[in-house]
């Protein structure tokens, strides 16, 4: 039974570790978007903002599930190691997604907040799943 209280609490600690994260790409997304983006999504119903967030929210849940499963049998070390590779991903994907608003004609931001669905977001959210993929598999 204390096994699997242990196991439990280690859970519940990966998870808060994840969900922070999360909070984090959200609040990033936020940022890099005009307006607000809980408004876009669940009030204008903007699709274009909802893929950039899912696709952010994919992209660091990817980086946490491998640094988890890397994560030696140190849980400290594996907590602390989850934590610093999902703040690197999410620096890494702000900065992929400012080279390709430096890379591509208007302001992206704004292109992806558009009302009618907009390629350029297919492309940001590629960017952001593509992004955690490199982190997940260079975790090791």
């Amino acid at each position: 039974m204390q096994h699997l209280v242990t196991d439990l609490l280690v859970t519940l600690a990966y998870g808060v570790v994840g969900v922070v994260l999360m909070g984090i790409g959200y609040l990033l997304v936020d940022l890099a978007t005009p307006g607000r983006l809980s408004q876009l999504i669940w009030t204008e119903r903007n699709r274009n903002a909802a893929l950039l967030l899912a696709s952010n929210l994919a992209g660091v849940g990817i980086i946490v599930v491998a640094a988890i499963a890397a994560s030696p049998d140190d849980f400290v070390l594996g907590l602390v190691g989850a934590a610093a590779y999902g703040i690197l991903g999410l620096v890494i994907m702000a900065a992929a997604f400012v080279l390709l608003d430096v890379a591509t004609p208007g302001k992206l931001g704004e292109l992806l907040v558009d009302p009618e669905p907009h390629p350029a977001v297919w492309v940001s959210a590629v960017v952001h799943l593509a992004t955690g993929a490199i982190i997940a598999a260079a975790i090791s």
